[in-house]
C-alpha cells in the first residue's frame, strides 16, 4: 500500500518532534494535534489511516478521545504513553485502541508497531474470496473474510491485535503457542517489553470471548509458556 498519513496526537513538544522528525524521516505523511478536541476534528476532516495518540492530553483524556473516534471509526490507533500500569493499558485497549507502546520507547521500536499495523491493513485491503472461510469452535466463529467475530451469535468488537491473535490461536487448535512465536508474529519482534502487553491483550481478549475469565472455555495459559486454543467441538471450516 502507498504510505500512510498518520496522525500524532501529542502536547508535549519533544516527544511529537521525536515523532514527527521519525516520519518524515521514513517519508511517511503526518498532521499534528496537541489536544484530545483538535485530535477528532482531525480525525474526522482528514482521515488518517493510523493514530499515535498519547493518553495525557491537556483537555480531554486520551481513553476518552478513543471512546470519541471509536464510535464512528475503526482506525487503528497506537497509544504512545507514559502510564505503565496494567490497569490504564486494560482501559485504553477496552475502550478500543489497537496497540500500545510505553515511554520512553525507542524510534525502533515505534517503527516495528507502525509496520505491524500497516501489514494488518494490506492483509485486509488484499484479501481474495478465495481465502474466504468461516471457523467454529463451540458458540465461538470467526468469519475471516468480514473479519468479525461472534459468540452465541452475538459480533464482538476485537482491536485488530486482539483479533490477530485469536485468529492465530484458531488455526492451531490444540497447540500451545509461545510467548515468542506469538510476539513474533503478531509484534514482528520479540521484546522483552511486549510480552507484559501480550499478557493484556490476552486478558482484554478472554473478557470479550468467555463467560467466565476464572475458568476458559477457549483458551488456556500455559504460565511461562504461552497460550492454547481448546477444542470445545469439533471446530470446521467451510
Amino acid at each position: 500500500m502507498n504510505k500512510p498519513m498518520i496522525l500524532v496526537v501529542e502536547d508535549d513538544h519533544a516527544v511529537r518532534n521525536l515523532i514527527t522528525t521519525t516520519l518524515e524521516l521514513k517519508q511517511y505523511k503526518f498532521h499534528t494535534a496537541e489536544t484530545g478536541r483538535q485530535a477528532v476534528l482531525e480525525t474526522a476532516s482528514q482521515k488518517p489511516d493510523i493514530i499515535l495518540l498519547d493518553l495525557g492530553l491537556p483537555d480531554l483524556d486520551g481513553v476518552e478521545v478513543i471512546r470519541k473516534v471509536r464510535s464512528w471509526s475503526n482506525v487503528p490507533i497506537i497509544v504512545i504513553s507514559a502510564r505503565n500500569d496494567d490497569h490504564d493499558k486494560i482501559e485504553a485497549l477496552d475502550a478500543g485502541a489497537d496497540d500500545y507502546l510505553t515511554k520512553p520507547f525507542s524510534v525502533d521500536e515505534l517503527l516495528a508497531r507502525l509496520r505491524v499495523t500497516l501489514r494488518r491493513l494490506s492483509y485486509i485491503q488484499n484479501s481474495h474470496p478465495a481465502e474466504e472461510s468461516v471457523f467454529v469452535n463451540g458458540d465461538l466463529k470467526i468469519d475471516y473474510a468480514s473479519g468479525c467475530v461472534f459468540v452465541e451469535d452475538r459480533e464482538l468488537h476485537l482491536t485488530p491485535i486482539e483479533y490477530k491473535l485469536l485468529c492465530l490461536l484458531a488455526k492451531n487448535v490444540g497447540k500451545v503457542l509461545t510467548h515468542t512465536y506469538l510476539l513474533r508474529e503478531v509484534w514482528g519482534s520479540v521484546l522483552e517489553t511486549d510480552i507484559a502487553s501480550l499478557r493484556v491483550f490476552m486478558a482484554t481478549l478472554r473478557k470479550k470471548i468467555e463467560t467466565d475469565t476464572v475458568h476458559p472455555k477457549y483458551i488456556q495459559t500455559h504460565v511461562g509458556v504461552g497460550y492454547r486454543m481448546i477444542q470445545v467441538s469439533d471446530s470446521s471450516v467451510s
